[in-house]
């Protein structure tokens, strides 16, 4: 049974389409360089507003109907071409970055920035590689790799940082729940898609990952946790 609505569910409803209507979306007054730098203006400040990536549907809504988002996305990332940020592609959309030139100065600033996101030690870093490159994995098949148990507080605290969700039951005895990374995830570590991964297996040939070593790397890293 559905909840009843609220006067102020009506209001929101009602504002969210009246701003629908009231918004000139295909700006036919105006001339052509002028429409498209409208357009322009007012992709870059739907981007820029917003805490996640922004997906072309979204952006949509602000520009005429036959309006390329991706030229409009093209032309805004030209025109930034000089500023020490940028409108990058990733989690299947759009999201305003500070250029990597520029890292060291912002963290020497301490300043808090919007795309902090929370703290994680070495094992909960650990554990969330695992996931992403062999998801759909279960709690189980974690601790496998780990040669210890990978506990429901480390999923818990993954979780809680939007880095993880619920996969399909895994066909295993019990169907345990399996574990996938989110599009929160790709945000945060620049990723459009999860194919955007370094491969594993040239990264072990290349001789910068070892998954055994990991695996030791990460026992460790707990048993100095639990130790603490």
């Amino acid at each position: 049974m559905s909840e009843p609505e609220t006067a102020s569910t009506r209001r929101g409803r009602r504002s969210t389409s009246e701003d629908e209507i009231l918004l000139d979306r295909e700006l036919v007054d105006l001339p052509p360089e002028l429409r498209w730098r409208e357009w322009m203006l007012r992709v870059e400040a739907v981007i820029f507003a917003a805490a996640e990536p922004v997906g072309r549907e979204t952006l949509s809504r602000v520009v005429g109907k036959d309006c390329s988002v991706d030229l409009l996305i093209g032309d805004l990332q030209e025109e930034l071409r000089d500023r020490p940020y940028e409108i990058v592609s990733v989690a299947g959309g759009w999201q305003h970055r500070s250029r990597s030139a520029y890292a060291s100065a912002i963290r020497a600033s301490q300043a808090s920035t919007r795309s902090a996101g929370p703290a994680l030690s070495d094992f909960e870093a650990m554990v969330l590689m695992a996931i992403a490159y062999f998801q759909p994995i279960t709690r189980g098949d974690l601790s496998k790799i780990f040669g210890k148990e990978v506990s429901r507080d480390t999923i818990a605290s993954l979780r809680n940082a939007n880095f993880l969700a619920s996969g399909p039951r895994s066909p295993t005895p019990g169907a345990p729940y399996t574990y996938v990374t989110t599009k929160h995830f790709l945000s945060a570590f620049g990723m459009e898609t999860l194919r955007d991964l370094p491969d594993i297996e040239a990264l072990e040939d290349a001789g910068l990952l070892n998954r055994q070593a990991m695996a030791a790397e990460a026992i460790e890293s707990a048993s100095d946790d639990d130790n603490s």
